[in-house]
């Protein structure tokens, strides 16, 4: 799960995350030539270990501070908090849905951003749904897809979570130059709301665990794959090599 990103907020943060997941993957390369190569997934080792690792601070910390704000936090008030910051990324998705050519995905982003800010509060009523204006979640990594990059092998990143190496290309060019509302929240303020934002969105993720059966690796591995090639092709499902009869689940918040 992709629930520490967040914290990659200002620029010299984003700088030190590029650094970490650039370190990652280097390392990830030197494990390839070590043991039996699996084309699904040929980081295998390196990845089960980084994901027992993100699952020790999950379980350990993020887990428990997100099951107390679930307890503590009254239901609209958790959902507007969701949809304060799904409407910080509508800038993102704007931006990448022109670099897509996406002309009608520009436009429900721009809509969205403008009507959920000057109706809803800042943000916290989601106003663009009511219009009729769904979010069409764009990142940098859909981008790079769409214009023929391939997926990359599967490669899990520590406290990051699950990506591929298009994905870790398009989340080094997201922090980096990619723009993004967060530049203009003004320091403290930018960390606490960047943490606010990484346990809101652990708390959405406790309902979906129940979905998860057998092994949570190879589970989690198949529903992030799946889901990020849901996206990149705009919902229109086409085979995929690292689906199986029994994990033939899509996971939203993945």
């Amino acid at each position: 799960m992709k629930f520490l990103t967040a914290f990659a907020g200002a620029r010299h943060g984003r700088v030190a995350l590029v650094l970490l997941t650039f370190l990652a993957a280097n390392h990830a390369l030197a494990q390839q030539s070590k043991g039996p190569k699996d084309e699904r997934d040929p980081w295998e080792g390196w990845n089960r270990n980084v994901y027992a690792f993100n699952e020790f601070i999950d379980d350990w910390f993020l887990r428990p501070v997100a099951e107390g704000y679930r307890f503590i936090t009254p239901d609209f008030v958790d959902k507007g908090v969701t949809n304060f910051f799904t409407n910080l990324g509508e800038l993102n998705n704007f931006v990448n849905s022109v670099l897509q050519l996406k002309g009608e995905s520009a436009v429900v982003a721009l809509g969205r951003f403008t009507y959920n800010t000057t109706f809803g509060l800042g943000g916290l009523i989601d106003v663009g749904t009511a219009f009729d204006l769904p979010e069409r979640p764009e990142d940098l990594g859909q981008t790079l897809g769409y214009w023929g990059v391939g997926s990359g092998p599967y490669l899990v990143l520590p406290f990051l979570g699950p990506s591929t190496g298009r994905d870790f290309g398009g989340l080094v060019g997201d922090l980096t130059v990619m723009p993004s509302t967060w530049d203009y929240i003004e320091s403290p303020e930018n960390y606490y709301m960047r943490g606010l934002q990484i346990v809101d969105k652990r708390a959405d993720l406790i309902p979906a665990e129940s979905f998860i059966s057998g092994d949570s690796y190879t589970f989690v591995r198949n529903a992030y794959l799946q889901r990020r090639q849901f996206l990149i092709n705009d919902g229109k499902v086409k085979s995929d090599p690292f689906a199986n009869d029994d994990d033939d689940v899509m996971l939203d918040n993945f």
